[in-house]
């Protein structure tokens, strides 16, 4: 089962240097605090994998985190780009970038297939796209139609982060709202960390809810606020205006690099 832990214990246990890490949510419930933790702790060397890598990436990329980048779409939602991100990419600041691209439906695809142990999956996406030729994919013939596919390898990062409404005393974990790929993401890595609102004694059925079973993941860490500036839908709220605000910010480089200092690096570890 699930170990009930601290956020900067969880990490120091279960992050390692040259890890492919993979941190999900989609809109909300994005692990921003256990990404900050992953940062404060100086791990490095990193393989990110992220269906959409927004602020959180960008920040860890904008640190020198990251050696690779395995995504299907880079951007700051709502307002633009991630100037982080393409400063590493153009101009190989503050180190260089690998990038591994792929479409959204690729990368659901791939999680799936790692959550089922399977080596990969088969699907009609890449097909007359450019993406056919820079991603890691193959060309297939169905061998009961005839129909021409892809398949995509299976993805198996070595630790999974992501972000819940709350978690019982036992580990098990609950998420509602959008549901992204949190659970798939879990299911196939080798291990998992889940943060979360709030600790309940009993988790109660909410309508469209996903209940990820302890004995799936390594730790959960109780960790208020842990989605923010995203949000946990019907705990707390999206911040717009933190969007906008790392819109600008992002765009100077020392602006930045003292930003994250002073709000992320600098602060307490148990800090949320």
């Amino acid at each position: 089962m699930a170990e009930l832990t601290s956020l900067p214990e969880a990490v120091a246990a279960l992050v390692r240097d040259g890890d492919a890490v993979a941190m999900e949510g989609f809109t909300h419930l994005i692990p921003f605090a256990a990404g900050h933790e992953i940062l404060r702790q100086g791990r490095g060397d990193l393989e990110l994998i992220r269906m959409t890598p927004d602020i959180l990436y960008d920040q860890m990329i904008g640190l020198g985190a990251a050696r690779k980048l395995v995504f299907s779409y880079g951007g700051n939602p709502g307002v633009g780009g991630l100037h982080r991100f393409r400063d590493a990419v153009e101009h190989d600041w503050p180190r260089p970038i690998e990038l591994e691209e792929h479409s959204h439906a690729g990368m659901a695809n791939r999680y799936a297939a790692g959550a089922a142990r399977m080596p990969c999956a088969i699907m009609r996406g890449y097909l007359g796209t450019d993406l056919a030729a820079i991603a890691p994919v193959a060309p297939m013939t169905c061998p009961f139609t005839g129909e021409q596919l892809i398949a995509v390898p299976a993805l198996r990062p070595a630790v999974s982060v992501v972000h819940a409404q709350e978690a019982d005393r036992a580990g098990n974990v609950q998420l509602w709202g959008i549901p992204g790929v949190q659970k798939e993401a879990v299911l196939a890595a080798d291990r998992a960390l889940v943060t979360v609102e709030r600790i309940v004694d009993e988790l109660t059925p909410r309508p469209g809810g996903v209940v990820i079973p302890g004995w799936v993941i390594d730790a959960v860490a109780e960790a208020p606020g842990g989605s923010r500036p995203s949000y946990s839908l019907g705990i707390t709220d999206r911040d717009n205006e933190f969007y906008r605000f790392w819109d600008k910010l992002s765009r100077d480089r020392d602006e930045f690099t003292a930003w994250m200092r002073e709000h992320v690096l600098d602060r307490a570890r148990d800090a949320v």
